[in-house]
């Protein structure tokens, strides 16, 4: 069991099936098995190996499912970086993930010669959009550069590669912590294998549908849901850049979608776009909701506007990620993510891991096949999240007696923006970094458009400092939508008798 042998299987069952589309290009499973045999074939002969970690610094594209495959074909472990992040964030990521070569979009070139001069694993650069390959001679001329282009062009497209063992880790994929650093979820070919056959499964993905898949590649619920799922049963991929609601519309009006994953912020976007029309999305058989909690009010007006019914679920990156969903065959229960998929099993539990009686709310943990291998190079954290087999999520949560579950409180201070994980310890690191900041503290507050949004209390030792100033600092450092869309200013922080800052406390007062 893993990646390419599902794609095979494919390939064998439907070589000639349309794999992808793609800004009007697009390609049969024969020839997207040629793609990628052919970078596997070059990624070998340029010295990489099984066992090596390649990043993906890539948006939705068919390059990404290339390199994706290409990489995991030699036995390599990919790491999916988002595009958009600052030189530190990456830099830490690569460093952390020992990365030893990058496929990355031609525009990211000058950051990445930036970077490399503190990541000394970093051995290859290959750029998505480079007409030729490229010869620094200024810079850090250690690295070397390619273009994929020269790559796909002259590798070997009958390629097999050596024996990958489903125990083999395919993809680390890095998740914000509690800590404020990123941990890379090592996630292995069974993990991922077994997760796509099981949505395949209960969400009913048959080789004819064809798959929405704009919600981007290098977040797992993309993975699993809108790449290796289809992949696996032979569907077709509508590959999307980014999202935009009126690109969207159309493209599920022009080709036909049948399944549709999206977040919450995706599915309100397309129900206010003043064009959208019902009959645009009657072609649709499947949508599917992940990333964040979808409101009730915006679920019952997404469904009764286009007469489809979306099936909301959950999911963590350490789970590959889904967990559950709300089955198909009968009407969803509104709040509910629904049950656990085909080989998964859930629980909720008290602080000693006994499970609570129906209703009551505990934490819930996850066992099955998806589960991660655990944090790489992090074995205490992976220690306190895996025991006993069982995945401890952090999510609160209660079941009732449908064996249905409901989320009662995520964990406890994440925010989620649009379907990111934000966590507020991370951008108060950064905050606490101005040199006029004393005190910060962040919190989620409720957004129509994104979910939520990022709101930091700060305490700032000058008074001339403002809420833009903040936000441009902020800008330095951290993701778009890691960054603050309001910052309020306080005389001090609320803390408890121990000096501790209560974020609470804070959430109370802004409701």
């Amino acid at each position: 069991m893993n990646l390419n042998q599902n794609l095979l299987r494919s390939v064998e069952a439907a070589g000639d099936k349309e794999a992808y589309y793609f800004q009007g290009r697009s390609a049969t499973y024969h020839e997207l098995n040629r793609q990628v045999a052919s970078l596997a074939d070059s990624l070998e002969r340029l010295g990489l190996e099984k066992g090596d970690h390649i990043g993906l610094l890539l948006g939705n594209s068919p390059e990404f499912v290339i390199s994706l495959y290409g990489a995991t074909r030699i036995g390599a472990t990919v790491i999916p970086i988002n595009p958009i992040y600052t030189a530190e964030e990456i830099s830490y990521i690569l460093n952390n993930g020992n990365v030893k070569a990058v496929i990355a979009v031609e525009q990211l070139a000058p950051l990445l010669e930036k970077v490399s001069v503190s990541v000394p694993s970093l051995q290859h650069v290959i750029l998505v959009g480079a007409a030729e390959d490229l010869n620094h001679t200024e810079g850090n001329t250690r690295l070397n550069w390619k273009a994929l282009s020269t790559l796909l062009a002259n590798g070997d497209p009958a390629y097999e590669g050596p024996v990958v063992d489903e125990e083999d880790v395919a993809v680390i994929l890095y998740t914000s912590g509690t800590t404020g650093r990123p941990k890379g979820a090592m996630l292995t070919h069974k993990n991922l294998c077994s997760n796509a056959l099981s949505t395949v499964d209960y969400l009913g993905i048959k080789p004819e549908d064809r798959v929405v898949t704009v919600l981007p590649m290098f977040h797992v619920f993309s993975l699993t849901v809108c790449l290796n799922a289809p992949l696996a049963t032979g569907a077709t991929l509508l590959i999307i850049p980014r999202f935009s609601p009126e690109e969207v519309i159309r493209t599920i009006k022009e080709q036909k979608a049948t399944f549709f994953a999206g977040v919450p912020t995706m599915y309100n976007f397309m129900l206010q776009y003043p064009d959208a029309r019902p009959e645009d999305l009657s072609s649709l058989r499947v949508c599917v909701s992940g990333g964040a909690s979808m409101p009730v009010a915006l679920l019952h007006q997404f469904q009764d506007k286009f007469n489809v019914q979306i099936s909301e679920g959950y999911g963590l990156s350490e789970a590959s990620p889904v967990v559950c969903f709300n089955p198909l065959d009968r009407p969803a229960k509104p709040g509910s993510i629904g049950t656990a998929v085909t080989d998964v099993e859930c629980r909720v539990v008290d602080e000693a891991g006994n499970e609570v009686p129906v209703g009551e709310v505990g934490e819930l943990i996850v066992k099955g096949p998806n589960v991660m291998k655990g944090y790489y190079r992090m074995p205490e954290e992976t220690a306190t999240t895996l025991r006993d087999g069982w995945l401890y999520t952090g999510d609160l949560a209660r079941k009732d007696e449908e064996d249905y579950y409901y989320i009662v409180d995520r964990k406890k201070d994440m925010v989620i923006v649009g379907g990111y994980n934000v966590y507020p310890r991370e951008v108060e690191e950064v905050l606490y970094q101005h040199p006029d900041v004393v005190e910060a503290a962040v919190i989620g507050e409720p957004d129509e458009e994104y979910g939520e949004i990022v709101k930091a209390f700060i305490v700032s030792r000058n008074e001339t400092l403002t809420e833009q100033d903040l936000i441009n600092y902020c800008k330095e450092h951290l993701a778009r939508y890691k960054i603050p869309s309001r910052i309020e200013f306080l005389e001090e922080l609320p803390k408890n008798s121990t000096g501790k800052i209560l974020r609470r406390a804070l959430r109370t007062q802004n409701a």
